[in-house]
């Protein structure tokens, strides 16, 4: 049997309904009590910190990272199962991906609903999620998420439902694989990039999704409050109001990088508009093109970009791949 480490992190997952219908937190994750996985795999439980994912910090994904790299230091270990809350999963997941430099399958998964509701999917996810790093195929893949018998990159997947099953997919580009019965499959592989390592968890990166008249003093506040980065969600394919451009003027010209992506929820942003604010004149003031990420995503990898002291064309070309 492959030998697991599975880390407990809180969320849905862990939670039961009580009688008044509120859903909270269970001293034990019910997951832990699955008899199924102890003929799939030799496992051992780890509960870092049990917390609902709105309170997930970059502090707490960087713990979690330190602890996967001293498991994997000390023992040796197959691959790992995360347990964690769906509202920040993808954040988290695109966070090891991205500072993690292992090739063992690294799987996030959790539940839409507690364990005791009706259609409770935590159990069934999380026996996907240990079959799923138990398959020689999901070595060196990057970071996973096993959901709803679907496998996805950590890179491109998306919550996109407050409250169905199906909530997780990859907006342009699909599933990596799907989960049968008895066989697991991937049907296209994920690009791997090289991971940075270092995390500087005091680094502050803004995000602000545009709007029509958005306020150049929005984008101020970010100079004012001596924050390190800046990320937009803009307009269609990359572009702003020219009410904004006095304020993103200021943040460039104080070296504040500025990554643009866009609030539509397929397609990339590019240069193609040559008006005031389009997405050529944005180019040619010094903003940075970021390749079909989503904003929350775009603001982790500014994070770690600005941890590892990229700048300038190290810092465009980081946000190309």
């Amino acid at each position: 049997m492959k030998k697991l480490l599975v880390l407990h992190t809180g969320g849905t997952i862990s939670m039961s309904e009580n009688p008044d219908g509120r859903v909270v937190t269970n001293e034990v994750n019910p997951v832990s009590d699955l008899s199924a996985v102890k003929n799939l795999a030799d496992i051992t439980e780890l509960n870092p910190f049990q917390i609902p994912s709105p309170h997930m910090s970059l502090s707490h994904m960087n713990t979690l990272r330190k602890t996967i790299i001293e498991q994997i230091n000390t023992d040796n270990f197959e691959g790992i199962v995360i347990t964690h809350g769906t509202d920040t999963l993808e954040e988290t997941a695109y966070f090891l991906n991205l500072t993690l430099n292992v090739s063992i399958p690294v799987i996030l998964t959790g539940a839409m609903r507690s364990s005791n509701e009706i259609g409770a999917d935590g159990l069934y996810n999380y026996l996907a999620a240990i079959r799923t790093a138990c398959d020689a195929d999901s070595k060196s893949k990057g970071v996973l998420v096993v959901f709803n018998d679907e496998i996805h990159s950590a890179t491109n997947v998306t919550k996109t439902h407050t409250s169905n099953t199906s909530t997780f997919q990859s907006p342009n580009y699909g599933p990596l694989g799907i989960i049968t019965k008895n066989h697991i499959y991937f049907h296209h592989l994920p690009v791997i990039n090289r991971p940075l390592v270092k995390v500087d968890t005091t680094i502050k990166v803004g995000l602000l999704t545009a709007h029509s008249d958005l306020d150049a003093e929005l984008l101020e506040f970010f100079l004012e409050h001596d924050y390190d980065g800046v990320v937009i969600e803009a307009l269609g394919q990359g572009n702003l109001p020219p009410s904004a451009l006095a304020g993103l003027d200021k943040l460039l010209t104080a070296d504040i990088p500025v990554v643009l992506v866009s609030r539509c929820f397929n397609g990339i942003v590019s240069n193609n508009y040559h008006y005031e604010g389009g997405g050529y004149d944005l180019d040619q003031r010094g903003v940075i093109f970021s390749n079909g990420l989503n904003g929350q995503k775009a603001r982790l990898k500014l994070i770690i970009a600005l941890s590892n002291n990229l700048k300038e064309e190290q810092l465009k070309n980081y946000f190309r791949k």
